[in-house]
């Protein structure tokens, strides 16, 4: 992929000037070797037990994140911080400042997670549903888990697994997932996978860049404004385009391609019509008033 300053068929800000960089090569190995048998918690069992019975409540219009699981798929529940909570409405969920992943409470520091178990006992306490509904789902240990202060190794494992970290439910796709087919949150940084979830459904995230790696872009400008230039906000590592989106971060730019781009044309494929060269100009007939889709 050409470097953003190159591309010449079609004005960028004047803001982005990259500079020169400088790179060394570093011979590096991973060892791979079998995965330990993970071992499921009593709190984990417990944790998805009752998260499944919540969701078995909610509306699918309510469902946090995309659809319910269909055919063979089932709820996968990523330890994201997941603070259920329940008001006049029925269920919600919050995300916790941080959610621990399994693998990251043997790092975890006890009164650094004991400050995660507080602000959820603050936001809990605000919904006082909550706890009396949890208990007639059978989760009777919620109100322990968030008055225990936790003060070593057991827990935090207790909180890692429990309904308050643990269960943010999500199809193996967004939960896991690889492009090209859909991108997972354990694998795209959040702030760029969260836009998933709301972005309009014409407006493609996840584009091909030029290399043949995956993407994603964002507009530049408001839907209808007709500017159809696209800011790289995630590249993977071995892209061609990595080193000009790392500088331009590091100089406090963006990453720009024109309008005219393979990258911008994916992005407003169904926003312009047919056979448009660039996606810069008018939304398509029937698009301009969003009904709900598109962005621009």
């Amino acid at each position: 992929m050409a470097r953003a300053g190159s591309l010449a068929s079609s004005p960028i800000p004047d803001s982005l000037k990259p500079g020169g960089i400088e790179s060394e090569n570093h011979p590096w190995k991973i060892r791979l070797v079998e995965h330990p048998k993970r071992f499921e918690s009593s709190f984990f069992r417990a944790a998805k037990k009752t998260a499944h019975k919540i969701l078995d409540e909610i509306s699918d219009t309510d469902l946090p994140y995309g659809s319910r699981p269909v055919g063979s798929e089932h709820w996968e529940m990523h330890h994201g911080g997941s603070l259920w909570v329940k008001g006049a409405g029925g269920w919600r969920m919050y995300r916790a400042r941080v959610g621990i992943e399994w693998s990251m409470q043997f790092c975890a520091e006890p009164v650094k997670v004991d400050r995660l178990r507080n602000e959820a006992a603050e936001l809990i306490d605000a919904f006082p549903l909550t706890l009396p509904a949890l208990a007639e789902l059978g989760y009777e240990e919620a109100d322990a888990l968030l008055r225990t202060p936790i003060k070593d190794a057991d827990g935090v494992e207790a909180w890692t697994d429990s309904l308050f970290n643990a269960c943010v439910p999500m199809t193996h796709g967004n939960h896991q997932g690889i492009l090209p087919n859909v991108p997972g949150e354990h694998h795209y940084p959040w702030p760029v996978k969260g836009a998933d979830f709301v972005r309009y459904d014409d407006f493609q995230l996840w584009v091909t860049l030029p290399d043949g790696t995956h993407g994603a872009v964002a507009p530049v400008d408001r839907r209808g404004s007709g500017d159809g230039h696209v800011r790289l906000v995630h590249v993977p590592e071995g892209s061609r385009a990595a080193e000009t989106v790392a500088e331009a971060q590091e100089q406090g730019l963006m990453a720009v391609l024109p309008p005219n781009s393979s990258a911008a044309l994916q992005a407003f494929a169904e926003q312009i019509d047919p056979g448009r060269r660039t996606a810069a100009g008018a939304l398509a007939t029937g698009r301009a008033r969003g009904n709900g889709r598109g962005s621009r």
